[in-house]
């Protein structure tokens, strides 16, 4: 698992690119405010959107999980446990007033600057921020 990589992921750097050409300006992998150890992978901070963008295996995606069958007890609980600290992030980040997108990493990139793109205008739209 140390050799797995925690960012700068190829669909990460895909959806990076994506937003760019898009002229979206950002930050990557920051701290998330009030929980030590935890980062997401794209942040617009002015619009209070935070973009996770998720593999398959080590977040469970419902297309595409394996079950590992070696030490399947101890894997069956260590996902569990990532899907648990997924939902604590995001349920943290939206009650400090911050939108969250999760995106699977299968996800062609175009389509994820798309969902993040719809994010960032619904928050434009509804909230007293401006866009990122």
């Amino acid at each position: 698992m140390s050799r797995q990589r925690r960012r700068d992921t190829a669909p990460e750097l895909a959806l990076r690119r994506a937003l760019h050409a898009r002229g979206r300006r950002f930050r990557v992998d920051c701290p998330i405010p009030g929980m030590p150890r935890r980062r997401a992978d794209v942040l617009f901070t002015r619009a209070k959107v935070a973009v996770f963008v998720d593999g398959c295996f080590w977040h469970v995606c419902p297309l595409h999980s394996t079950s590992p069958v070696s030490n399947g007890a101890w894997w069956a609980a260590k996902l569990e446990r990532n899907q648990q600290r997924d939902a604590q992030t995001a349920a943290h980040l939206e009650d400090l007033g911050w939108k969250v997108v999760r995106i699977w990493e299968h996800v062609p990139a175009n389509e994820a600057a798309d969902l993040v793109e719809a994010m960032l205008a619904s928050v434009r739209q509804d909230g007293p921020h401006r866009g990122a």
